[in-house]
């Protein structure tokens, strides 16, 4: 049996105009076979900055219920991104008030940022 549902929220790097995605897909596939090495299920909410982020990031939310939401590093640490960053804290509170917070410091430790509050 699976323990809670993570959702993991970032920018989509296929969608980043100015730079090759390969690597940062890579490591988020590597990020995905953690969780099932963990036993959680996880989905993913990658965003485009361009293509209306909230709307895809409430539309994730409300999908289904989520014990922790980890937010990405490319939308917590870029600081053009502050008041994105801010408005994902917000939607996360309004649309799963009970899901626990987490951030991840590469797309590879998804799992590890998740368990720190679930199990």
């Amino acid at each position: 049996m699976t323990a809670a549902r993570v959702l993991v929220v970032g920018l989509d790097p296929a969608k980043i105009q100015g730079w090759d995605p390969k690597p940062v897909q890579a490591a988020i596939a590597r990020g995905r076979a953690r969780f099932d090495d963990h036993d959680f299920e996880a989905d993913w909410c990658l965003v485009a900055l361009d293509e209306n982020p909230e709307e895809a990031i409430v539309e994730a939310l409300t999908s289904r219920d989520y014990g922790c939401v980890v937010i990405g590093g490319g939308i917590r640490s870029h600081e053009p991104l502050l008041e994105l960053f801010e408005k994902v804290i917000n939607l996360v509170r309004q649309h799963a008030p009970a899901a626990a917070i987490a951030f991840n410091s590469t797309p590879e430790d998804c799992a590890d940022a998740a368990l720190r509050w679930l199990r």
